[in-house]
């Protein structure tokens, strides 16, 4: 019978006799587990503990020590630094909720964000970025390639603004130099929209060049708010100003192509989730002056903005500024900056909307209430300052000739009659007389004496709508030619009499190159007026030499503004020109002066009459339809190479090159070529791409067959050449 001390020895002994084995749990062989802190202090020394509480004058390890599972020499009271800890220069400290860091699951992370920087590098060198080589390495990219190894290549950078938006693919960015005419940047991302992205510098440049090219055509944004306070207030706005900034932006001309798809969506996302901020109406006043560019009036929304715009300015209470808990369900209390912003946004809403309703030929949606009445004096937060209340003076004088003219319940067309109208004329020069004097003598900018002139040409168009046995017809219609040279004259040459503060606007064409689109729709109206009289028995009665060069400036002009190349501001000057060629092949002498009296006949009048003063340029559009294009003497193939004004009375009639006095001025703007491209970036919802196949459907003239006739403007280009914002080279020997 064997003894209890025997069969307890046999029981501690391993097999064969031999010593007895340790046993392993399951929790001992997990790096991470609880059993390992329990187990690290074990290994240090440290006593054990008694019903959960360690005793007092417990010696534990720090951090890095217990991390690496060593014994460690920290003294807590007073505290000292282990020696590990430095000699290895290591921060040594104790803290209670410490926990081991797997060194497997570290070791899989790693792994997981190297790979995921690797592929980053292929995607940045496949988008033109150029690796920073290191010579001293036998094989090219390893120096890259072992700071791409290092766990720490991601905590060197940090975002600018928003840490959040700082990953792997800045990490990559900072490894990358992008080599730019011999310079090297390094992009910081500040924000992003959809897969557009935009950086510090190019955040800031494009700021000061909105409020320093854009500001003065609509002076009611605030200069001296960051471009960090913008996105807060809406990021629609930010994205606003960005946009409009970005139709002259030397850095990156291809900046307005790639922002052109996220902000239309964008856009009409807000739209549809019924905006409640009246920074929307900001944002919405600056894309309907300054639109999108677009390849066909069927994806301009423009004239539909204008009607979003007021109807979102009523909704919100912008109209009652002191009432507007009345449109509220919380309460509302503003103080005198905030209530002096929202009435300067309600005029800037009227002004862009009359502007978009006069540019488009269409009514206007404004509303010219009490709020917006003229108090001469005022220093309340009604008070908009000179400049905007000369705009809206000006806005509201365009809206009274536009229902007077344009809106007579009589008649199906809603124009007024030839006896009536004439009368309104004479009327309406007294009060634009009185207009011009009340808005000089203020000392306002250059642009709002240019919207002036404008005005006047509005005025002064109805004259084509006059019949040639009107009464004072022919003195109608030198004052339509005065107006026409005057705007054409002021936008071309400049006051010279101007502040030397405003002597900027004078400089380097700055009227053209960032005029809004209203400015842009009354320049192609006075080119088409001033190519009607100059090919009518109207011509023996002025000087048609100068007629004839302030014609081919704005040819010149025209094809200036335009953002894009090729765009429909571009189209419709090739229009003129060909209509102007046209005309002087078939008689070149017909028009010259001869020292006859000119035979007065109906050539002026317009057949094209429901568009109110821009019924000529749709009028002349449908000439040119009907008399050209579909008689095969006129189409669109000289988009690469402008048509010379006058190369009918050249030796070739066909020619399509200028001459070095006529050629179009060449200032940076993106050729979008004649290749198709994969995605449309007008601003409408979910706008697509509808390309045509072949040279000659894409160059013919069948474009025309599926027109909407009531397209909102140009309908009648629609078709003839899709053009879409992805920047693709022209093809050769297209």
């Amino acid at each position: 019978m064997e003894s209890p001390e025997f069969s307890a020895g046999m029981r501690n002994q391993g097999p064969n006799g031999g010593p007895p084995k340790r046993k392993r749990s399951i929790m001992e062989s997990s790096p991470a587990s609880i059993g390992d802190n329990d187990r690290d202090e074990r290994d240090d020394g440290s006593p054990e503990t008694k019903g959960g509480r360690r005793l007092p004058g417990v010696k534990r390890a720090c951090n890095e020590c217990r991390q690496q599972k060593l014994r460690c020499d920290v003294v807590q009271e007073p505290f000292s630094s282990c020696s590990r800890c430095n000699r290895l220069h290591l921060e040594c400290k104790i803290e209670s909720n410490f926990k081991r860091v797997g060194k497997r699951s570290k070791h899989a992370e790693m792994e997981k964000e190297i790979e995921k920087l690797r592929r980053a590098v292929q995607s940045a060198k496949a988008q033109g970025f150029v690796v920073d080589e290191d010579d001293d390495n036998n094989t090219p990219g390893n120096a890259t390639h072992s700071q791409l190894h290092s766990p720490v290549v991601n905590s060197h950078y940090s975002h600018t603004r928003n840490p959040s938006l700082m990953g792997s693919d800045e990490a990559v960015s900072s490894l990358l130099h992008l080599k730019r005419g011999g310079s090297y940047a390094m992009p910081r991302i500040v924000r992003e929209l959809e897969d557009f992205r935009i950086t510090e510098d190019d955040e800031g440049v494009l700021f000061n060049d909105y409020f320093h090219y854009y500001h003065p055509f609509l002076p009611f944004l605030n200069p001296h708010q960051t471009p960090d306070q913008y996105y807060q207030q809406y990021p629609l706005l930010y994205w606003a100003i960005v946009a409009v900034a970005s139709r002259r932006y030397g850095h990156d001309r291809s900046f307005l192509t790639k922002l052109s798809s996220p902000l239309t969506r964008l856009l009409w996302t807000t739209i549809g989730e019924v905006p409640q901020s009246y920074f929307a109406v900001k944002a919405l006043c600056l894309l309907c002056t300054w639109p999108l560019p677009t390849s066909t009036s069927s994806s301009d929304p423009t004239h539909i903005l204008g009607g979003v715009l007021m109807k979102t300015a009523t909704g919100l209470g912008l109209h009652r500024p002191n009432h507007m808990n009345d449109f509220s369900r919380v309460p509302i209390e503003l103080n005198k900056e905030g209530l002096h912003d929202r009435i300067k946004t309600w005029a800037v809403a009227n002004i862009v909307a009359q502007a978009v309703g006069t540019g488009y030929g269409q009514p206007a949606t404004t509303l010219y209430d009490w709020t917006l009445a003229t108090r001469q004096g005022d220093t309340s937060p009604a008070s908009l300052g000179p400049e905007l209340e000369a705009r809206l003076q000006i806005e509201r004088f365009c809206d009274k000739v536009s229902k007077e003219m344009y809106s007579n319940a009589s008649d199906p067309r809603g124009v007024a009659g030839d006896e009536h109208r004439a009368m309104l004329m004479r009327v309406y020069r007294r009060e634009y007389n009185e207009l011009a004097a009340s808005v000089l003598s203020k000392g306002v900018s250059p642009v709002v004496n240019l919207h002036l002139k404008a005005a006047c040409l509005h005025l002064r168009l109805a004259g084509f709508f006059d019949s040639n046995n009107t009464p004072n017809y022919l003195e109608d219609i030198m004052g339509l030619w005065r107006a026409t040279t005057s705007f054409l004259d002021f936008i071309l040459d400049g006051d010279p009499s101007c502040h030397d503060h405003y002597s900027y606007q004078y400089r380097d064409q700055y009227m053209l190159k960032y005029a809004s689109n209203y400015i842009q729709q009354m320049l192609v109206a006075a080119g088409f007026s001033l190519l009607k009289l100059l090919r009518s028995f109207f011509a023996k009665s002025i000087d048609f030499d100068r007629g004839r060069e302030l014609f081919h400036r704005t040819i010149q002009a025209i094809r200036t503004t335009s953002v894009i190349q090729n765009d429909l501001y571009w189209r419709l000057a090739e229009l003129m020109v060909q209509i102007w060629n046209g005309a002087g092949r078939e008689n070149p002498n017909a028009y010259r002066p001869d020292g006859t009296d000119p035979v007065v006949d109906d050539s002026l009048q317009l057949k094209v009459r429901c568009r109110h003063s821009m019924s000529l340029v749709f009028d002349s559009i449908w000439h040119w339809r009907e008399e050209y294009q579909a008689r095969g003497r006129g189409t669109l193939d000289a988009l690469k190479q402008p048509t010379n004004p006058d190369s009918a009375n050249e030796s070739s009639a066909s020619s399509t090159h200028l001459d070095s006095t006529l050629a179009p001025p060449s200032h940076g703007i993106p050729n979008l070529g004649l290749a198709a491209a994969a995605s449309n970036g007008s601003i409408t919802p979910g706008g697509g791409s509808s390309t045509m196949g072949g040279n000659q459907q894409l160059m013919g003239m069948n474009g025309f067959d599926t027109l909407d006739v009531w397209d909102p403007q140009h309908w009648m280009l629609d078709g003839l050449l899709d053009f879409n914002y992805t920047f693709v080279p022209p093809i050769e020997g297209a």
